[in-house]
């Protein structure tokens, strides 16, 4: 396989395993949802500080006024994604929140249509149909007809949607300016909004029990730095839609590591979702590498 295409496959792989545990540490903290959230970003930025000023600290001068509007928009909406997704976690269980956050090929084939005129072809649509049909198939024994319950699906839902406008904000952004540049910016802006959302609702920001301090840092280096940021750094060779995609595995991971960790259980449904899931992700990863090399056999010879 091709470097250009091996080394993206290889990010977004390590990336989906990576943001397979991020619902763990929320679970394991103590802290509210705002305040977890506003640490993650904010020790990621701390974290990435050091690389961006000694090596990109030069290429902010490139930035255009859109590319700073973009930024900015994408540094909320990241902001919103996670204090949503984590509060959903207090009301149900991580299968259930995890699947419904991942559910984005239903917002970024939309998105990428609407903002960047991607086509999607029917192949793409039946294999995303057929990912999100196993993220259903997963949750189906999980979901509770309860208000609680309820709550906690409709804010994972609206956290899947603020996670997609991230991405589509970011994706041509990260397409002309570097990795380093652009996490920092966006990172440093979702910390910066984090901050003001816990001061104007009240949120202490200390103290907490140690452990959470751990989770804090591991939620900033391990689902962030090393997911998050491989996910951006793969914008410029993948589309949102095929990250989208990718991400569908991570309901899996977080389902093994909520049952070695959490002790909750595994059922058939979430074993039977999962399979149907990779199925998905691997015909929409054929259908890509089919429509490539069949663009490169058919490209006239300069």
């Amino acid at each position: 396989m091709d470097r250009s295409r091996l080394y993206p496959l290889l990010a977004l792989i390590i990336g989906v395993l990576a943001v397979s545990t991020s619902a763990i540490f929320v679970k394991l903290t103590s802290a509210p949802a705002p305040v977890i959230a506003f640490y993650r970003l904010f020790f990621s930025t701390i974290l990435i500080a050091p690389f961006f000023f000694m090596k990109n600290i030069r290429e902010v001068k490139l930035m255009t006024k859109k590319d700073w509007i973009y930024s900015i928009i994408a540094g909320v909406f990241l902001a919103f994604h996670f204090i949503l997704w984590f509060e959903s976690l207090n009301f149900t269980s991580v299968a259930s929140s995890v699947v419904l956050v991942t559910l984005q090929p239903l917002f970024a084939f939309i998105g990428t249509y609407l903002f960047f005129k991607e086509k999607v072809s029917k192949i793409a649509l039946f294999s995303g149909a057929l990912a999100i049909s196993g993220s259903v198939i997963i949750s189906w024994g999980d979901f509770k007809i309860s208000g609680l319950a309820l709550l906690g699906d409709i804010l994972a839902l609206a956290a899947c949607a603020m996670i997609t406008a991230y991405l589509l904000f970011g994706q041509g952004i990260r397409k002309r300016h570097s990795l380093g540049l652009y996490t920092f910016i966006v990172y440093g802006i979702s910390s910066i909004t984090l901050l003001f959302y816990c001061l104007l609702l009240q949120y202490p920001l200390a103290p907490y029990p140690v452990s959470d301090w751990y989770y804090f840092l591991l939620l900033a280096i391990v689902p962030t730095l090393l997911g998050h940021s491989l996910f951006n750094w793969s914008l410029k060779w993948v589309s949102t839609n095929t990250i989208s995609i990718m991400i569908l595995f991570e309901p899996v991971g977080a389902i093994a590591l909520a049952y070695y960790l959490l002790d909750e259980k595994v059922f058939l449904t979430q074993i039977i979702g999962s399979t149907v899931i990779m199925i998905g992700i691997l015909l929409f990863l054929l259908e890509k590498h089919v429509i490539k090399r069949s663009s490169k056999v058919l490209k006239p010879a300069s």
